[in-house]
């Protein structure tokens, strides 16, 4: 996504961290690039903005179910793949909670 803009910071860049910086996870200085990004780019603040608001719904939602750690830790070892420009495996990321509930149903 870009705006055919030119910026200080790329919109692909900008993108690419978006989750570290609605997290609060961005190293001191480099959330500033950011801010700095979405005053002068309206496609990636709207994309912002977006994703924003789907992660209030989601902690909304869900933010009371406790995340088994064996799925934590299965999806940042995807992110890690994918941040390292390696392709992830096809698998599911179920647990054991989801093969218990499963055969109880």
């Amino acid at each position: 996504m870009s705006c055919g803009e030119p910026h200080e910071t790329d919109c692909a860049e900008v993108l690419d961290h978006l989750y570290e910086f609605l997290d609060h996870e961005m190293p001191a200085g480099e959330g500033h690039k950011l801010e700095v990004h979405f005053e002068e780019c309206s496609p990636c603040l709207e994309k912002y903005g977006l994703e924003q608001a789907v992660k209030k719904l989601v902690k909304r939602c869900c933010g009371h179910d406790d995340v088994p750690s064996d799925l934590r830790d299965k999806v940042m070892g995807r992110i890690q793949l994918i941040r390292s420009g390696q392709t992830p495996p096809d698998v599911e990321l179920s647990t054991d909670a989801d093969s218990h509930r499963a055969t109880a149903e």
